[in-house]
């Protein structure tokens, strides 16, 4: 474990224990803030019961499989913009035109037209997922060297050759650098879409708890979305170390202007 995070896991420790006090001492006296301590005691609840594995389950079901989707979509139309510079000309407009619509306001024509169902979810998710992967691996691939184009001449590759084992290298930072702001985004509207359009999942849990008035327990299930989100953006950083360690090599500097 680095220094950085360690420093990182000492300021969460200092925050929760001036949270801990705060309450404790009714420096901060609301109703419904739970001390920190309360919030564990939450978890051990929500453990023992066991639904709240269920709702981890589906709420990942949602996120992992939308953004999976939006990968597929995001590359290939990105990967066909970048190396068009016509297809960009004329499809460039329509694509800042649309990337700004909020993925949340589908939410009522995909319950029109799927009902409360894991299908909903899904159109919610990726449709604001996309952008990021779309506009990364397009820019990637309209960057790419001259050089490297030479290359895939010289060798006379195929555009489909050419494309998967001479460009697709060269731009998959890019792509990286798409598919960790899609994966968070994914996560984040698979619970909204859950909180409005779907009741099921840890979105739905936060609502759930929160009406019952069960702070305690809203707030366990805010701490479990965000321990997903760290979790999975781990997951994803580990997969792209195997893959591009040559990435990871750079100074760190470098790395996180990326």
């Amino acid at each position: 474990m680095n220094r950085e995070t360690l420093r990182g896991i000492g300021g969460v420790l200092i925050f929760l224990a001036a949270w801990e006090a705060a309450v404790r001492t009714r420096l901060i006296d609301f109703d419904y803030l739970p001390a920190p301590s309360v919030i564990a005691a939450a978890l051990v609840e929500m453990a023992e019961d066991g639904e709240v594995f269920e709702e981890i389950v589906h709420t990942l079901r949602a996120a992992l499989a939308g953004w999976l989707i939006a990968i597929v979509i995001g590359v290939v139309a990105g990967a066909a913009l970048g190396l068009s510079p016509r297809a960009r000309k004329y499809c460039l407009a329509s694509v800042e035109a649309l990337r700004p619509l909020p993925g949340i306001a589908f939410v009522p024509v995909a319950i029109l037209v799927f009902g409360f169902s894991l299908e909903t979810e899904l159109v919610v998710v990726v449709i604001p997922t996309v952008w990021p992967i779309l506009v990364n691996t397009m820019g990637g691939f309209a960057a790419i060297p001259s050089r490297l184009h030479d290359v895939a001449r010289s060798f006379r590759m195929s555009p489909a050759a050419a494309t998967l084992t001479v460009f697709a290298p060269a731009t998959a930072p890019a792509i990286l650098v798409g598919l960790r702001l899609s994966m968070t985004l994914a996560l984040v509207m698979a619970v909204a879409v859950e909180m409005i359009g779907n009741p099921a999942g840890l979105g739905y849990a936060v609502v759930r708890e929160a009406a019952a008035l069960r702070p305690d327990l809203m707030f366990a299930y805010v701490f479990i979305i965000g321990v997903l989100g760290i979790v999975l953006n781990a997951a994803l950083i580990g997969a792209a170390k195997l893959v591009l360690p040559g990435e990871f090599k750079r100074p760190r500097a470098e790395w996180s202007r990326t």
